[in-house]
């Protein structure tokens, strides 16, 4: 697979140009040019946040609940992961962020104005791929672009532009005549992002992104979503992978039972994930090296576990990452082991999952009076809080 993210930047740059110069014609000729004005003005003019709720509440056939009072903000030009494990109500929020769905309770704000069924035209300023996107099989590439181009109300000799473009940029030129029915899971994505790209939105949600796609395939796509990514556009991506999340989001969400269990930026997250934890593999007398691991620091301050020939150490005290790695290498050759690996921050962002979940977990009930207390914190128009100044910790 090939996606060409820098070929898919020239062209929307030329476009963008493209739309500004007939606009400034239309004006010198004396001729309005409502839409491009319309368009340029709304970027102009966007809220420092994209995506807003409030308390959003979606509870199915008084059974399922499926949004448990979400608060959730998102910057614009972020890139804004939100992640969760199956189940936990990524789609949901999805859902209702594009006004597919009502909520039950609580409120929406998409680029500064209220979703709902009736937004059609704030809906033509979003981008959507959906999970495993479902096509009319008799279509071919060039076909079903057409027919989103019609939809999201773009004129046709610009849209001829973006398609070919597009098709291009996501690989599918050489079968872009060739009906969809014979498409591969992987092509159908790809497709299903050249469609969210047809009105190059302002806000651009991806729901499982690298999903059908082959290795180099998800390489490539975490390479476009950072070419993507800011000049007016604010990307959120729904994924269960956290690495696909760590290499690409500046912010990031997690999600557990419909409630936003943390909400911070990415750096955040590393630094609260980040413990003194040094992983080897080695080879040789493991059993030697393991005994002598005590003597790396004080006694009882140092915990490790080993599986086969990996060992993981962590250091319960705070010094310096550094002077363990220097104690440690010092140990591999003095035990005689000979060295493979060493790593001391892969996972990180993983085990901060998983240690967030089961904070979560634990508090049951305890939730109440917390939420309780920060209900009006969340408010429309309530003051925000300087996000660089530390994770915020769903009160959930």
């Amino acid at each position: 697979m090939k996606l060409a993210p820098s070929s898919l930047r020239r062209s929307l740059r030329a476009v963008r140009d493209d739309e500004s110069t007939d606009g400034g014609r239309a004006q010198a000729a004396g001729e309005e040019a409502p839409a491009v004005a319309t368009e340029l003005a709304g970027r102009r003019a966007g809220p420092n946040y994209v995506v807003e709720a409030y308390d959003l509440t979606k509870i199915y056939d008084n059974r399922y609940i499926a949004l448990n009072a979400l608060n959730l903000r998102v910057r614009k030009n972020s890139v804004y992961g939100l992640v969760g494990p199956n189940g936990a109500g990524k789609s949901t929020a999805f859902r209702l962020m594009l006004g597919l769905q009502r909520p039950t309770a609580g409120e929406i704000r998409v680029l500064g104005r209220p979703m709902g069924a009736e937004s059609a035209e704030l809906r033509r300023r979003i981008g959507f791929l959906p999970t495993a996107p479902a096509f009319p099989r008799h279509m071919t590439p060039i076909s079903y672009l057409q027919f989103v181009s019609k939809i999201v109300g773009l004129p046709a000799e610009r849209a001829k532009i973006r398609m070919t473009t597009l098709l291009q940029s996501v690989d599918l030129t050489d079968v872009a005549s060739q009906r969809i029915e014979g498409f591969s899971t992987g092509m159908e994505t790809r497709l299903g992002i050249a469609a969210a790209l047809m009105n190059d939105p302002e806000l651009l949600v991806l729901d499982e992104p690298t999903y059908g796609l082959d290795p180099p395939g998800r390489r490539q796509m975490i390479e476009l979503i950072r070419e993507l990514s800011g000049r007016d556009r604010t990307i959120i991506i729904a994924t269960h992978i956290l690495n696909d999340v760590e290499r690409v989001c500046t912010d990031v969400g997690v999600i557990a039972q419909g409630r936003l269990i943390y909400d911070g930026a990415m750096a955040e997250m590393r630094r609260l994930a980040r413990q003194n934890s040094i992983t080897v593999e080695i080879e040789g007398n493991v059993a030697s090296f393991e005994r002598r691991i005590p003597e790396l620091d004080e006694p009882g301050s140092v915990r490790w576990e080993r599986v086969g020939s990996e060992v993981r150490i962590t250091f319960l005290r705070a010094n310096a990452v550094t002077e363990y790695l220097k104690r440690l290498l010092d140990l591999v050759e003095r035990s005689g082991v000979e060295l493979l690996r060493l790593d001391t921050g892969t996972h990180e962002v993983e085990e901060a999952f998983l240690r967030r979940l089961e904070e979560d977990r634990s508090r049951g009930v305890l939730r109440a009076p917390d939420w309780a207390a920060q209900e009006g914190a969340l408010e429309p128009g309530a003051e925000e809080a300087d996000r660089g100044g530390g994770s915020r910790s769903g009160a959930a």
